[in-house]
């Protein structure tokens, strides 16, 4: 799979190599998911504008963090999304979960995080 990405703010990068697991329209089928990894040197005010960002384009973004201060971070992070999209009065929703990820050739859990506009 050929992965693209796209530098946000602070170096927080989107990776669109996911695809959606429930489309609300025919268009959004065929979009790649956007996937914000979090690490524990992410400012959460700079993840929470990039979260927001994505939430209104796309209605849904994921969240991904390794370690327990990146996923500290990412928690915040949606906090203050969450606060972010009240003044354009969207509620957002979020689904936890683990994933496998291959870095340098080591295999590591991460955290997943599914935000999705309710």
């Amino acid at each position: 799979m050929n992965a693209s990405f796209v530098t946000v703010p602070n170096g927080l990068q989107t990776n669109n190599t996911y695809s959606t697991t429930s489309p609300s329209n025919d268009t959004e089928a065929n979009q790649p998911m956007e996937v914000i990894k979090v690490s524990a040197n992410s400012r959460s005010t700079a993840v929470a504008g990039a979260i927001a960002g994505v939430i209104r384009d796309h209605g849904h973004a994921e969240v991904q963090a390794i370690g327990a201060s990146a996923v500290n971070q990412a928690v915040k992070a949606i906090a203050i999304t969450n606060g972010y999209l009240e003044i354009d009065d969207i509620q957002i929703v979020c689904i936890p979960a683990f994933t496998e990820v291959l870095i340098d050739g080591q295999e590591r859990t991460a955290v997943r995080i599914s935000v999705i506009k309710r």
